[in-house]
């Protein structure tokens, strides 16, 4: 009874190994027959994959049920819960069932164990904005699978200038295959193809932090004209900050166990707490508060509809106690 469980936020990464499996599995001449993909979010058409997957392929090659946004490890209504268990001991070996979901399996769920003891399951998780190494591994992971050779210089510039982009690590990546016409990529091919204007909201943070509000709106203005969605760039930020607030704050009362500070501040890598100790030194709570509210500002005026470019320029220039 195969059955694969892909999860995590890297959705460019989950929807390109989704692919290579189907293009693995299925026959192009039977994949009318042989592939469907249907919605999770509907629970009409999760119990629809469930009896699609007790079905054996016709023709040649595998039969393929793919579910997005599979609930089954997550708000996994009871019914469905129970149809799935009954499902799974009849699935016929030459079906896959493909369950893809943004979320982490809620381990604690009856589902969840009954699909992780016979279930192959692949993470597909993106690194956190100040995660260089993370960020370099996401690069030279993404190059693999597009069966890409790349320099270690390069991949370094990529995860520099992309960070934890997927999709737009994947555009670069191919781009680059073709501009480098099957040779490895190097960093000068990065460079030449636009590789050197590095841009972040991390960059941007750090600006706000130092009291730096040109270099900060700058990063903005870049950001935007390379169409960076304004409202992820704001839950990027506030994110960031809020981050930032709570080591301050445990700071101050005195807190010295990082993995707590970690937990507090939703911080997956404890590690991370001794750089931004370094980054606020000096550093009062108040000002992080205020930077909070400029936020809050600039994320009510681009609800309103106000110019992006705008919106960071008013709410940082000219918000509370700007």
């Amino acid at each position: 009874m195969p059955i694969h469980l892909y999860w995590g936020d890297d959705e460019a990464g989950r929807e390109r190994a989704l692919h290579q499996l189907i293009e693995k599995l299925v026959d192009p001449a039977w994949q009318s027959l042989n592939l469907s993909r249907l919605d999770g979010n509907d629970t009409a058409q999760a119990a629809q994959a469930l009896s699609e997957a007790r079905t054996p392929p016709f023709g040649t090659g595998a039969r393929v049920v793919l579910l997005q946004r599979s609930p089954f490890c997550g708000q996994c209504p009871a019914e469905l819960g129970r149809q799935l268990e009954e499902s799974l001991a009849l699935i016929p070996n030459d079906t896959h069932l493909l369950l893809s979901s943004p979320n982490k399996p809620d381990a604690r769920l009856r589902t969840t164990k009954a699909l992780k003891a016979i279930a192959q399951e692949k993470s597909f998780v993106l690194p956190a904005i100040w995660d260089g190494a993370g960020q370099l591994e996401l690069v030279q992971r993404s190059a693999e699978a597009l069966g890409l050779q790349l320099e270690r210089a390069a991949a370094e510039a990529l995860a520099e200038t992309v960070g934890s982009d997927s999709a737009h690590l994947a555009t670069e990546l191919e781009k680059l295959s073709i501009y480098s016409n099957g040779q490895p990529i190097s960093a000068a091919a990065v460079a030449a193809l636009g590789g050197g204007q590095h841009h972040t909201s991390l960059q941007v943070g750090e600006a706000l932090l130092n009291g730096q509000l040109g270099q900060a709106i700058g990063h903005l203005d870049a950001l935007i004209a390379a169409n960076e969605p304004p409202l992820r760039l704001v839950a990027s930020l506030t994110s960031q900050l809020r981050g930032w607030l709570w080591v301050s704050l445990l700071d101050r009362q005195g807190e010295q166990d990082v993995a707590v500070i970690a937990k507090a501040a939703g911080i997956g890598n404890p590690k991370r707490i001794y750089v931004m100790r370094k980054q606020l030194r000096g550093r009062k709570p108040d000002a992080l508060l205020k930077l909070l509210a400029r936020l809050l500002e600039v994320e009510a005026a681009l609800k309103l509809g106000a110019n992006p470019a705008d919106a960071f320029r008013d709410g940082f220039l000219t918000g509370p106690d700007g």
